[in-house]
């Protein structure tokens, strides 16, 4: 495996009870990394840990103290931590001319917000002098969303844009600090997850598309790769990202989208 083996490295996963976050946690610990997954979904997400040999916390993103908590836990059950997944997060379809308030608060809440938390928990572990203090790598999961103009998810693509934004501020001061962490993103395309399909139907349901055939089309039609993204593709990038083969790579977003971004 060379420089993409994680042997003896430690991470936590968030929103890794199913979908990405639950294939990124297995492609980790297949690589070798010891891995703990947090996620609100306390039985998901226990069945999810046990099935690929990890270890579960409850972590709800968006409030500080839980965090803490988590963060005080995972290094407690595997001496350390390495590495950060900042995966958890929502998507509420809905047009500009509708918007709800309360939707978009709760993205912001749980895709910026929880990502910012997350970072922050990263570093004040990972950092030196920290309970880990080994330094490491943050991977903050944002979307094509916050590259394209895709109609009904300008709420999701907003947060997704703060990640990116976010990522790179954040990898400046881990590098002027001297903390030892690198944080980069990924920029996943559609995949038909729980979440992908819902944005599918979602479409549909506020008239953009006539079906969620013509849905998943006009994705599929804007790929250069011809076909929507698998799981195992966001969850390779992300132990790519995570592992030494990317070690002189800090602040940048990664596209793992088919090309339908560029």
């Amino acid at each position: 495996m060379g420089s993409y083996d994680l042997s003896g490295r430690k991470a936590l996963v968030t929103g890794g009870a199913q979908g990405l976050g639950a294939g990124m946690a297995e492609a980790l610990a297949q690589a070798g990394a010891s891995v703990v997954i947090g996620d609100v979904q306390e039985d998901l997400g226990r069945a999810t840990a046990d099935k690929i040999d990890a270890g579960f916390v409850r972590l709800d993103v968006t409030d500080d103290q839980s965090w803490e908590q988590a963060v005080d836990a995972v290094i407690a059950e595997l001496g350390g931590l390495d590495i950060v997944v900042n995966n958890a997060g929502v998507e509420i379809t809905g047009l500009v001319a509708d918007l709800d308030p309360a939707d978009v608060r709760k993205m912001l809440d749980v895709n910026v917000l929880g990502t910012a938390l997350g970072v922050k928990h990263a570093f004040r572990a990972m950092r030196p002098g920290g309970p880990a203090g080994a330094g490491g790598a943050v991977v903050n999961i944002a979307s094509v969303a916050a590259t394209i103009a895709f109609p009904g998810i300008a709420g999701y693509s907003a947060t997704k844009s703060a990640v990116d934004r976010l990522t790179r501020v954040a990898a400046m001061e881990a590098g002027k600090l001297g903390y030892g962490v690198r944080v980069n993103c990924v920029y996943p395309g559609l995949v038909p997850t729980q979440m992908g399909n819902q944005l599918a139907q979602d479409v549909v349901e506020v008239g953009l598309f006539p079906s969620v055939e013509d849905a998943i089309g006009a994705v599929v039609g804007q790929t250069p790769a011809g076909r929507l993204g698998e799981v195992a593709d966001m969850a390779d990038a992300v132990v790519f990202l995570a592992s030494d083969a990317a070690r002189f790579i800090t602040g940048a977003g990664l596209p793992v989208d088919g090309g339908m971004g560029m």
